[in-house]
């Protein structure tokens, strides 16, 4: 039997070559989607992983992504104004969306002008109505969308999107979106799509850099025993999908038998 946590760590030298893979991987995603279904359902993360992501906005990715069919969901948002130096929807406008001709309508962000509960509640609607419409497709292990591609980002605590480590958030089943008020990391409020919906996804990328990161790629990697917590971002374990880590030398400074991606 296929040992279901099937996951790929692709570790690079130098950040440029990580930027360049990861817009290879993204635009080889976008084209195979947009082939088989019309459509490509990505959903976004805040922090490094946009500016990393930038070489989607140059020459040859520029021309060749159909940007026409991409729909851009996030991940985790805070709940804050849209123009808020903390909205990662900011950061991805500024970074990414407003380079390139994305669909103006087809960028679904969160009602800043609600509590983080409504906020969670409103999201998910959304979420429900485009799945009723096949803009994202469903999950055919569960009743849980299935986005063509998630890109996650990890924290040096091992948090992904806004699931934390020993947060009750980590045990959510029933929920697409829920919320937080009282996250450890500012702004406290927040939205998050939970682990189910996470781990129903076609495809997961978690990109990770820095030095900050590698006791935390360590215990999420590689096989550290019972004894150690497991972090939010080793339960990121997608049933039937692929799971891919961009890690940059420091990030896998701490890995068993860590070797660079030719």
């Amino acid at each position: 039997m296929a040992n279901k946590d099937v996951k790929e760590v692709r570790i690079y030298e130098y950040l440029d070559e990580l930027s360049t893979d990861l817009a290879d991987y993204i635009a080889e995603l976008s084209e195979a989607s947009v082939k088989e279904r019309g459509v490509f359902a990505v959903a976004l993360s805040g922090g490094s992983l946009i500016s990393l992501m930038g070489k989607l906005c140059e020459a040859p990715y520029s021309k060749t992504v159909d940007w026409a069919k991409w729909y851009i969901f996030w991940v985790d948002e805070r709940v804050v104004a849209k123009n808020h130096a903390d909205s990662n929807y900011k950061l991805a406008k500024d970074g990414l969306l407003s380079k390139v001709p994305i669909v103006p309508s087809h960028v679904h962000s969160i009602n800043d002008t609600v509590s983080a509960e409504k906020a969670a509640e409103d999201y998910e609607f959304v979420i429900r109505q485009l799945v009723r419409t096949r803009v994202i497709s469903v999950s055919d292990i569960s009743d849980c969308p299935k986005f063509d591609l998630i890109l996650l980002g990890m924290g040096p605590d091992g948090h992904v999107a806004s699931l934390f480590p020993n947060h009750s958030i980590l045990d959510e089943k029933e929920e697409w979106v829920t919320f937080l008020t009282d996250s450890p990391k500012p702004p406290p409020e927040r939205i998050t799509f939970t682990l189910p919906v996470i781990n129903s996804a076609s495809n997961v990328a978690i990109v990770a850099t820095g030095s900050s990161k590698a006791e935390a790629v360590h215990s999420a990697i590689d096989d550290v025993g019972p004894d150690c917590p497991t972090l939010p971002a080793k339960m990121v374990q997608p049933s039937k999908v692929n799971l891919v880590w961009f890690l940059d030398k420091a990030a896998a400074s701490k890995l068993d038998g860590a070797k660079f991606s030719e």
